[in-house]
């Protein structure tokens, strides 16, 4: 898996949440050092180099181990483009003591997988807390770090997936356009160098010079070992200095690299000619490394310029409707790196005008500096973010990794001091030195007789810029949380505000985090006929102001709240999703009570919304897995237009938002908005009585509403049908195949039809992956999956895969006879035993998040339920024989009633 390519506008892709661990008071192991101690963490090391970092938190019952080596596509040499990546891949191929990986993550039940990006590669897995497993994956990782096979087998089945990775990347504009801006951009460093690598690299890469590679950089010095969460220390220690002590340190020195870009001395331009999408523009500068002083006032510059709405690039394009939409992002990497300033267009938008609206606004700073209003604003909301990733333990090594890369861990400290430190004179400076137009990579070169250049680029010693680093107090230890079905229905409290149901799971949390969600229902199939989009526009309106607060002011708000908020919507239902903390969940309710009573409902964001939703439209007309989902709902589907079961084609679409009014949203949100039916659930640091006063005073004396009943859905027979569809100058193709399944959630085939589909499809040793992907090595992605219907005997069992087209074939082959297997010999006692422990254990995983906790917890009110249901499942699958599991599978899943539909540039 690649590295995320879009970080749009802004905010952490990874977050960590520590708590003050005293020094281990027992001796340490043999060959084992005590380095120091910051806010929590405590640094040890090997005598062979591998540097360890412990991070105990049992406020949550789960694991998360990760495995940081400081080696990525920046170390690759000429013709070795893409060996990091590729090596990623080929860890998990195996080693002599651990020969099925990915079929043990699946049977062991852990949420597992590994990234490579410029500077790192790195493998993580998370888990529900287990001695065994945690003793089992650091042994893997021991293991593969010096003994995994690199063979010649495993790089000819794996590479299809890679190439399948590379066209899955190739069918997206925006990555691609992302890659040729960077190849422009950097002349000679490898930051240019896409981290996939070129495809005759690649495809031609020498099995004695990528084991070299392998041997040279996955070794104990140059790695870093990352636990984090619920374990004992002590014991911990004992096995990594068995499993990794037993390495010995490298004689080999790692090769020194020396090159830098010189400073960039006029704009540079590419241009992509490609079939489908919207148009896109870039506009990238070269900034300093993620170490440097002055790399804090990027990430500020970023959101002064991205963010939605305060940021200039919305002011100034989106909401004067020259652009869809438009973001910010950078990299913070160990050498001199990049910012990039984007916007999308809508159909129709003109490129020109956009264009010089973006450059214009990104290299305005010197003619219109910073002001307070928008460095404060900025400031505010990224410290805001960055304390809101202490809030998930399982994400502490994957948050490390990056300031790993940079140089050193606890960079991701120092950024933060750095930021809360700063102030506007600093961020203003750094702009005006790096946002010029000869710093630029974007449009043709035009020739100045007089260039503003920005600073030559040069490294950062990490160690000098440390030393002034005063580390804060580690954050207080939580209660150990059982997240038993039993323990949640014991810890749970359940009372009724008029016609809201509350139910309320109050436990420690890190940082006093808490997550909660308010779902409304309204309306029924004939009072919603007809209403198309409207509901939806109404709901993602509710954020956008409120009659007494602008739509700036309500983020603003959110941002002093320390809160994040998402809503949803539906035809007859709406959602707000709240992450916030427990000193300020009672402001958040209010300020929600207000959103979805009293909305401002402003025309010039639903103009916004409706460009935005245009643009999205005309992305998905030629991508090969919107076009066939398309196919797949439309197919059958008995319902008239304006019926909210009928499923939509593309042109529907388009006119249906097209015709959407300011006047029909208004008019929707007077007549069905109101607590006809409601549920709030919320799990974490919660004061109940003082909630329960927030809610009575924010929605208590609601009334009005359309009444609501559930929109029914039966089964309508569809005929069964193979479809080809045609999706141009798409390099990645996509099998959509499904079928209606005459089951709900609490029926009594329930656990063993579930269980069949995960044998068959559902994980890393399941039949299907395991024949293509791991053996012919067709699909970077091939899976089963089965929506679950909880009301009513109407569930959708889908099977999906993505492939190179020139392999359709040979996926449709494989996907055939592996279901006909199936089908007729069914699934062995040994293939139920570990996906029974697999899927319990992914279970157990799930239920110890707290937002799935609270949308649980809303869920089950409206459906009359507790854990108790969760239990019962559990204790089935349990339970399960063989023959029910395979009597279930035959008995629901028909190949002879399946809707196959094949979307891609299938050449004759």
């Amino acid at each position: 898996m690649l590295h995320r390519i879009f970080r749009l506008t802004f905010g952490l892709s990874v977050a960590l949440f520590i708590h003050a661990t005293p020094a281990l008071a027992e001796a340490l192991p043999a060959g084992v050092t005590r380095v120091q101690a910051v806010e929590g963490i405590t640094e040890y090391r090997l005598k062979n180099g591998l540097q360890v970092l412990l991070i105990p938190d049992a406020s949550k019952p789960t694991t998360t181990v990760n495995m940081t080596y400081r080696v990525g596509s920046r170390h690759e040499n000429y013709g070795e483009t893409g060996m990091a990546h590729l090596l990623e891949h080929l860890l998990f191929k195996g080693s002599p003591k651990h020969p099925e990986v990915w079929a043990e993550f699946t049977r062991r039940g852990l949420a597992a997988n590994g990234s490579t990006w410029f500077d790192r590669t790195n493998y993580f897995a998370s888990f529900a807390s287990n001695e065994e497993n945690l003793r089992w994956y650091l042994g893997w990782q021991a293991d593969a770090m010096v003994n995994s096979f690199i063979a010649r087998r495993d790089l000819d089945t794996e590479m299809t997936v890679v190439r399948n990775e590379m066209e899955m990347g190739e069918n997206s504009p925006q990555r691609i356009l992302f890659e040729k801006t960077l190849a422009t951009m950097f002349q000679w460093h490898n930051y240019g160098k896409n981290t996939i690598g070129a495809r005759t690299d690649v495809e031609n890469v020498d099995i004695p010079r990528l084991k070299a590679f392998y041997q040279r950089y996955y070794q104990p010095d140059n790695a870093t070992l990352i636990v984090a969460g619920r374990f004992e220390p002590q014991q911990v220690l004992r096995w990594i200095a068995s499993d990794f002590g037993r390495i010995p340190k490298p004689a080999r020195k790692l090769p020194v690299q020396y090159t830098l870009d010189p400073v960039q001395d006029g704009e540079r331009s590419v241009t992509l000619h490609r079939v489908g999408g919207v148009p896109l523009l870039n506009a990238a500068y070269h900034v300093p490394p993620g170490a440097s002083a002055d790399y804090p006032a990027v990430e500020l510059i970023n959101l002064i310029m991205g963010d939605t709405p305060s940021g200039r690039l919305h002011r100034r394009l989106t909401e004067q409707q020259l652009a869809a939409a438009t973001f910010a992002f950078a990299e913070g990497l160990a050498e001199p790196g990049f910012t990039l300033f984007g916007a999308q267009l809508a159909p129709g938008q003109d490129l020109d005008r956009a264009r010089v609206a973006l450059l214009a606004t990104v290299e305005s700073v010197a003619a219109e500096p910073v002001t307070d209003e928008e460095f404060k604003r900025a400031q505010v909301k990224w410290l805001k973010d960055w304390e809101q990733a202490f809030t998930n333990p399982e994400t502490v090594g994957v948050a490390l990794s990056e300031s790993v890369a940079q140089g050193d861990w606890r960079l991701f400290f120092l950024t933060r001091d750095r930021v809360r430190d700063m102030d506007r004179a600093e961020v203003q400076r750094v702009a005006e030195q790096r946002l010029v137009r000869s710093n630029r990579t974007l449009g043709t070169y035009v020739p100045t007789d007089k260039p503003v250049r920005a600073p030559t680029p040069a490294r950062v010693d990490v160690a000098a810029e440390l030393k002034a680093f005063k580390p804060q107090a580690a954050a207080s230890a939580v209660e150990a949380f059982d997240a038993s079905p039993a323990n949640i229905d014991r810890r749970t409290q359940r009372f009724d505000i008029g016609n809201l149901k509350v139910a309320v799971l109050p436990k420690g949390a890190r940082g006093g985090a808490v997550r909660a969600t308010l779902s409304l229902h309204f309306g029924n199939e004939k009072t919603l006929f007809g209403q198309n989009d409207v509901p939806a526009f109404v709901a993602e309106l509710l954020d956008k102001g409120t009659a007494t607060l602008t739509r700036q002011q309500v983020q603003d708000r959110l941002d002093a709240l320390k809160t994040e908020l998402s809503v949803g919507g539906s035809d007859g239902s709406v959602s707000v999703t709240l992450q916030t903390r427990r000193e300020h969940l009672a402001d958040a309710v209010a300020l929600v009570g207000e959103m979805v009573r009293r909305p401002a409902l402003p025309e010039d964001a639903l103009a916004e919304l409706k460009q935005q939703s245009l643009s999205a439209i005309a992305q998905q007309r030629l991508e090969p897995g919107a076009v066939a989902a398309n196919q797949l709902a439309r197919h059958g589907n008995p319902y008239p237009r304006g019926d909210v079961r009928h499923a939509r084609s593309f042109d529907e679409m388009v006119q249906d938002i097209e015709s959407v009014t300011i006047e029909q949203v208004k008019a929707f949100h007077r007549r069905f908005y109101g607590l006809q039916r409601a549920e709030f659930g919320a799990a974490g640091d919660i004061d109940v009585p003082a909630l329960r006063a927030a809610l009575e005073k924010a929605l208590g004396d609601w009334q009005g509403g359309e009444p609501y009943t559930r929109v029914p859905n039966p089964i309508v027979p569809a005929k069964a049908e193979r479809f080809m569809l045609a999706t141009p100058d798409k390099q990645n193709a996509t099998l959509l195949a499904g079928m209606p399944v005459p089951l709900s959630d609490t029926d009594a085939d329930y656990p063993a039809l579930t269980m069949a589909n995960y044998l068959l499809g559902a994980g890393g040793n399941s039949r299907l992956w395991k024949r293509i992907r791991e053996k012919e090595g067709l699909s970077y992605d091939v899976r089963t999956s089965i929506g679950w219907n909880s009301v009513e005997p109407h569930s959708e069992w889908q099977a999906s895969a993505i492939f190179a087209p020139q392999n359709r074939a040979k996926v449709e082959a494989a996907f055939q006879e592996e279901l006909a297997r199936a089908l007729k010999e069914g699934f062995t006692a040994a293939e139920l035993a570990a996906g029974q422990r697999g899927l319990l254990s992914f279970r157990r995983l799930s239920r110890a998040q707290d937002g799935v906790l609270a949308s649980a917890l809303a869920n089950n009110l409206y459906l009359g339920r507790t854990f108790e249901v969760s239990a019962r499942v559990d204790e089935a699958l349990s339970k399960l024989t063989v023959e029910q599991v395979n009597a279930a599978l035959r008995r629901y899943v028909k190949p002879s009633d399946l809707v196959v539909v094949y979307a891609g540039d299938f050449k004759p």
